[in-house]
């Protein structure tokens, strides 16, 4: 999409801190993280939220869970345990319209998140 942050951050058109990527999905370091461990996962393929993924792409919401749990165990936060989040629709607090996945590890998470 030509206006997605997160496609031009796919698509190198703008810099990102990139700790993974192969040719399904990118992920890379929250500009304003949260956590010691802020990691952002994405599909290369531009969905807007997890609302308007079909039948077609479950395969590919797999593999964004995998590529977290990878993700996790490489930087070190899969040791004391990791929260992954994803929002959808402004309410939840999506600001992004482009499909992603929030890791988040390195301190205490509480509990409800929000």
């Amino acid at each position: 999409m030509k206006d997605c942050l997160f496609c031009k951050i796919s698509q190198g058109e703008i810099p990102a801190q990139i700790v993974y990527e192969d040719d399904q999905c990118i992920a890379f370091r929250d500009v304003n993280p949260v956590a010691p461990i802020h990691v952002l996962i994405i599909p290369r393929e531009h969905i807007s939220g997890i609302a308007a993924v079909t039948n077609a792409q479950q395969a590919l919401l797999g593999h964004l869970l995998l590529v977290a749990r990878r993700i996790a165990q490489d930087l070190g936060g899969e040791e004391n345990g990791y929260r992954l989040v994803l929002n959808n629709g402004v309410q939840a607090g999506q600001t992004v319209f482009h499909l992603h996945i929030h890791l988040l590890a390195g301190r205490q998470l509480g509990w409800p998140p929000g």
